[in-house]
């Protein structure tokens, strides 16, 4: 399993935010607009300036109404993936459609509460199934078990031989991360963030032992 590190709480911190860069296999980079969600991160000019060392594949998950609007604006990030939530659009094929012609990997992310059955007639399109076990838009939530819903994915993937990768978002810390084994990233924000060692946070979320 992959861990990518979420610089949500950090994003004002360029220090910090290169720190969490050699910590992690991926950086998780959320963009929020403050109507999809009740926060809206910082603007991404100053975003801008404190990513610059970034080495790690960038994975960008906007919480956003105007999806393309901001897919436009975070394609200089020159992200691995962008992903926007099935809950903002009611076109969501549409938005898949736009992303690709971009060269872009695209996933669709999908909320505790939303009837998971909505994700399934994309799933073949997709590149990355967001699945997240807090409700979007603030940090250092509590973990929400979604463990079943990892499990459907993962049959469905087999089933239908498709190549899509499985990322939970949301409350994960080294407890949490054993509901979540037959994921293929695992975001983790706070956890690794409000520690002062970043790499020894990675190791427990791995299941190493510290230094």
């Amino acid at each position: 399993m992959k861990i990518a590190g979420s610089f949500l709480k950090i994003q004002e911190d360029k220090e910090k935010i290169d720190k969490l860069n050699e910590a992690v296999d991926q950086i998780h980079f959320d963009v929020m607009d403050g109507q999809f969600t009740e926060k809206a991160t910082i603007d991404l000019k100053t975003i801008s300036k404190n990513v610059t060392e970034i080495t790690k594949p960038i994975d960008i998950h906007l919480m956003v109404i105007d999806i393309k609007k901001y897919v436009d604006e975070v394609l200089k990030f020159e992200p691995a993936y962008i992903t926007f939530h099935i809950e903002a659009t009611g076109n969501p094929q549409k938005y898949i459609e736009y992303i690709k012609s971009k060269k872009v990997h695209v996933g669709l992310a999908i909320d505790p509460e939303t009837n998971f059955d909505y994700i399934y007639p994309y799933l073949k399109d997709i590149d990355l199934a967001l699945i997240m076990s807090v409700h979007p838009g603030k940090g250092g939530q509590t973990f929400i078990d979604i463990s079943d819903r990892i499990e459907k994915l993962c049959e469905y993937r087999k089933l239908n031989n498709l190549k899509f990768v499985i990322e939970v978002d949301g409350g994960i810390n080294n407890e949490t991360i054993k509901k979540i084994k037959k994921a293929d990233i695992a975001v983790a924000g706070s956890y690794i963030t409000d520690s002062n060692n970043y790499q020894n946070k990675v190791k427990l979320l791995r299941g190493e032992k510290h230094e």
